[in-house]
């Protein structure tokens, strides 16, 4: 098929791109490049300079044909969300409405889409499935749980037959070392970690340890970006195979501490990665993780390499 990859020069949306050349898929980048990276773009595809906010790019973009297209344009960082919501209104919803609007006028009726475990808020259970009460804490969260409304919308309206993928924690890098290119201001665990192990920060924080978790800090549920990847390809078999959409959670079913995070990444890397205990930040739960019983059933997705060395490995490998 011939696959428009939005946000595709960024971290996940990289290997996305891989993993959808490595199916057979004819894939085609569109990018602004505000926070991807030219040398995260594989020679053989092609590449349009464009922005989802602007209408022109995106109907010269899918005015081009294709068979589907896959959504990583948004804005993620969910403090900022909290401090600046006009950004990530303008971006990720009128961007978004964009993106289906032109798909729509050209025929381009299957969406693989980037959602996230934001949707969920705090857990009222673990591990959380699919049909876990939806309350956002962030604004991040609440504009991917409107997105998920308008795609259902447009599922009953216009035909367009959606994969909305609930993304935990993307972590770590390409197992055979490909992509390299270091995500941009990044604000998840491993990579400011690595950034201390690097050189490039003199130490870090873990903010708090007297969760009740098995060590005291934080549970997350980490998933490899390779992990992830392959389920965009296996989301995009079945809507074209069953002509039906689905929402899925993408997680390990059991989630890795802050310590143990840090605790491998130093062994890994043999450095001493300083850090200091603070005081817990508020809204964070102790645990976060998902049960990814339907996407086993529907997909046949299993996380592959998302065990915490691996994690560390591949991440190591770019960091350093």
């Amino acid at each position: 098929m011939k696959v428009l990859v939005i946000g595709g020069a960024g971290y996940i949306g990289s290997h996305v791109v891989k993993e959808m050349m490595k199916a057979g898929h004819e894939v085609t980048v569109f990018d602004n490049l505000s926070s991807g990276l030219r040398c995260n773009l594989f020679p053989k595809n092609d590449f349009i300079y464009g922005n989802i906010l602007i209408e022109r790019d995106l109907d010269q973009a899918f005015a081009r044909g294709f068979d589907a297209f896959v959504h990583l344009a948004a804005f993620k960082a969910a403090g900022e969300s909290m401090v600046e919501p006009e950004k990530y209104s303008i971006n990720n919803i009128t961007g978004t409405l964009n993106i289906m609007n032109a798909a729509v006028k050209h025929n381009c009726k299957k969406m693989i889409f980037s959602s996230s475990a934001a949707v969920f808020g705090s857990p009222e259970y673990l591990p959380i499935d699919e049909d876990h009460p939806k309350n956002p804490e962030n604004y991040y969260g609440f504009t991917k749980l409107e997105i998920e409304r308008f795609m259902n919308w447009y599922d009953q309206l216009r035909g367009m037959r959606f994969a909305a993928l609930r993304y935990f924690n993307a972590a770590g890098y390409d197992p055979e070392g490909e992509i390299r290119g270091l995500e941009q201001n990044p604000a998840n665990l491993l990579p400011r970690v690595m950034e201390v192990a690097a050189g490039m920060k003199s130490g870090m924080k873990v903010f708090g340890t007297d969760y009740d978790t098995r060590d005291g800090t934080c549970i997350r549920d980490y998933v490899h970006v390779t992990d992830l990847a392959r389920a965009h390809v296996m989301a995009l078999d079945y809507i074209t195979k069953n002509d039906k959409s689905l929402t899925v959670n993408l997680g390990t079913e059991k989630g890795t501490t802050v310590k143990e995070i840090i605790d491998a990444a130093r062994k890994i890397t043999g450095k001493e990665i300083p850090s200091e205990d603070v005081e817990r930040r508020p809204g964070d739960p102790a645990c976060l993780y998902a049960t990814s019983k339907r996407a086993k059933e529907l997909l046949g997705w299993e996380p592959k390499y998302s065990d915490v060395d691996t994690l560390v490995k591949t991440t190591w490998e770019v960091y350093r």
